[in-house]
């Protein structure tokens, strides 16, 4: 609704306690595995398990619309509305829709669901359109950013300085968009500040992305065998090449094998690097597997190690925590927000080949004793992450009240 002066009037929050109709607007979600997208499922289904009325809309798998149907999202029920996407070709499975058709879409989603709130995760394209039609009709406005424009850049072919101009005028058109929002959050105090300092806007919220402990198998006590593993889609800004180099200079006698879990457009190059570096007997890639799978590969792993120098919070890491692994992480953006130097893990100077080497090392070498402690003090520094207290505060932003301690 709007004022007679035009300017829009956010519609009263839902009484405490009365069950939500929630439109979760995503540029990514399943069946697209990485961390944007597995944020949003969790966030969803989480919602629908607390009574929630769920939608999401979000590209489809075929440029086509699909007509609002139920879809089972980590073992809940939720209405998808599937808007037809494009497949970018640069990106291994990256879809979108076009942006010109953005507020179109938005249109006719927010016609269909009549929400109490929309929860965008990303300005880029569904977002944007959504934030903008939401705002024209006095629907409140909750805006995660899970992106770094810069790494979007790692997927064009264009020349350096068109890059330039496109990354100022993404972060331009993210100030407009989340000027629109009640509440602008992310996923760490630290991806908080990046957010205010890069955009000039305050009182970004900082809310983990959280995870389920439960649905993780912590195994105290070393390992049979010395096993690094990351876990992460094998693009650029991963610097998987980092630990594939530091995996060449740690000691033989460690007999050190190194698991990569996850699909990405860097596979291929991955792959010869192992092979050029002569340790492509000690790398085994698995590619996408199944939760089972995964939790088995997390609790045969000696330690956790991420080279990524563009996590805004990283999930991975949170899930090799909660299996109780030591993590030996760059030390960039939010990474230090969970790997605490000394405590459960280490950090190591990002692309200093040598000093992860170094750390990793350290963590291979430790006594029992040593070791048992740096993995108590990953499934103690995960506790905060609990899903339920991320829903917690999600549901007191939704409905406009004072968020939890």
């Amino acid at each position: 609704m709007t004022s007679s002066d035009d300017r829009p009037i956010a519609d009263a929050p839902a009484p405490d306690g009365r069950p939500l109709t929630i439109l979760i607007g995503a540029d990514t979600f399943a069946p697209d595995i990485n961390g944007a997208a597995r944020f949003a499922e969790r966030l969803a289904a989480g919602l629908v398990q607390r009574g929630h009325d769920v939608h999401v809309s979000s590209p489809n798998t075929a440029y086509r619309r699909s007509a609002p149907h139920t879809e089972v999202i980590e073992g809940e029920p939720m209405t998808m509305h599937r808007l037809p996407a494009v497949r970018w070709l640069p990106h291994d499975w990256l879809r979108f829709i076009w942006p010109w058709r953005s507020k179109h879409y938005a249109r006719q989603v927010l016609d269909a669901v009549q929400p109490d709130v929309v929860h965008i995760q990303s300005h880029i394209v569904i977002g944007r359109g959504l934030a903008r039609i939401a705002r024209e009709r006095g629907i409140p406005v909750i805006a995660t950013n899970h992106v770094m424009a810069e790494n979007i850049l790692d997927h064009t072919t264009m020349p350096a300085w068109v890059d330039r101009i496109v990354l100022k005028l993404a972060w331009d058109d993210a100030k407009r968009t989340f000027d629109m929002a009640r509440a602008v959050t992310t996923p760490t105090r630290k991806a908080a500040d990046f957010l205010e300092r890069t955009i000039d806007i305050d009182g970004v919220v900082p809310i983990s992305c959280g995870i389920d402990r439960r649905n993780y198998s912590p195994v105290i006590g070393p390992r049979e065998r010395n096993r690094i593993i990351f876990v992460g889609r094998l693009t650029a800004e991963k610097h998987v090449d980092v630990v594939l180099k530091a995996l060449t200079k740690l000691d033989p006698a460690l007999d050190v094998h190194f698991d990569i879990v996850g699909g990405g457009d860097q596979r291929k190059n991955l792959e010869h690097l192992a092979t050029e570096l002569g340790v492509q007997d000690r790398v085994t890639f698995h590619g996408r597997v199944s939760d089972d799978e995964l939790r088995e590969l997390y609790s045969r792993a000696s330690v956790f190690t991420i080279a990524s120098i563009a996590e805004l919070q990283s999930i991975a890491t949170m899930e090799a925590m909660a299996s109780a692994l030591p993590v030996v992480g760059a030390n960039a953006v939010a990474l230090p927000h969970l790997v605490h130097d000394g405590e459960n893990g280490y950090l190591f100077e990002p692309g200093d080949v040598d000093d992860l080497a170094d750390k990793l090392t350290r963590v291979l070498t430790a006594s029992p004793e040593e070791y048992e402690r740096m993995q108590q003090a990953s499934l103690d520094g995960v506790a905060v992450h609990d899903i339920n207290r991320t829903l917690d505060t999600f549901e007191a932003l939704y409905r406009d009240e004072k968020l939890p301690a």
